[in-house]
């Protein structure tokens, strides 16, 4: 059986629900879904879907930190979005975030995200042995 390490950091904003901010079994760790929550303040970023975007990426970035790696080590993301409209901006702010080679990832357009956020990315994260 394989042991799990729940992983939790006060970089990243606080589950809002029954589920942990990562979990490690083995060295995968199953990043959940991060919307555009300040971590400080619990409050959504709405300036801007570029302002939800590096939110977004900024707490993966904490919690796979957290983790004992870093977005590099990412091998599948998935993005929702309420508007496909934005996929090329989020191209544009994943390539501040990840570089080649790329993550495999899938992209897809939602009704509606928790606190009517425009974007949630979910992440898959390998550690080195």
């Amino acid at each position: 059986m394989t042991t799990k390490t729940i992983i939790s950091t006060e970089q990243a904003p606080a589950a809002i629900g029954p589920y942990s901010q990562a979990v490690k079994a083995g060295n995968t760790v199953y990043m959940s879904g991060q919307i555009p929550l300040n971590p400080n303040s619990m409050e959504m970023v709405t300036e801007s879907f570029e302002a939800q975007a590096v939110q977004v990426f900024e707490n993966l970035k904490a919690v796979a930190e957290a983790a004992g790696g870093s977005l590099a080590d990412c091998v599948k993301l998935t993005i929702l979005l309420s508007d496909l409209a934005n996929f090329a901006q989020v191209n544009e702010i994943m390539q501040r975030y990840f570089t080649q080679p790329y993550p495999a990832r899938a992209a897809y357009a939602v009704k509606a995200l928790p606190k009517d956020a425009d974007i949630e990315v979910e992440a898959v994260m390998v550690l080195a042995d």
